[in-house]
């Protein structure tokens, strides 16, 4: 909560803070604040209303999926299988190199270029002499 809001929740504070308001102004700080407290109101009445209204038509869509032998879970379940990703499948090895201990390894070609073909590179070589020949 913030400083204004800590000082409006507070009653000591609050006399403390209006004493020295004339009497005209706090009545009109007090009509502004009523009507945002009566939109408020509304709003929650309102969003009350439509949640009550979404929970009867849920209860009378798993009634009518009950009467006629479907499981609402197993109607959950088909939209999960659809929403899964397919993996994709793995690009095969492009490139061939030795690391800084002596281990043959493999490059696709994608991400970050591996250390030991960048100082290669670096070096004078070119890529394609890392290519692997099919």
């Amino acid at each position: 909560m913030s400083d204004p809001f800590k000082t409006l929740n507070n009653i000591r504070t609050l006399r403390v803070q209006t004493r020295e308001l004339p009497l005209a102004d706090l009545e009109e700080i007090l009509e502004k604040l009523t009507v945002v407290v009566t939109e408020r109101r509304e709003e929650a009445e309102t969003e009350e209303i439509q949640n009550r209204e979404k929970e009867e038509k849920l209860s009378k869509y798993r009634k009518m999926l009950l009467e006629d032998g479907i499981d609402p879970n197993e109607l959950l379940g088909l939209i999960e299988v659809d929403k899964k990703r397919n993996k994709r499948i793995p690009r095969p090895a492009k490139y061939f190199y030795t690391d800084e201990n002596g281990t043959q390894k493999s490059w696709t070609g994608q991400g970050r270029t591996p250390l030991a073909i960048k100082k290669a590179i670096e070096a004078g070589k070119n890529l394609e002499s890392f290519l692997i020949i099919s």
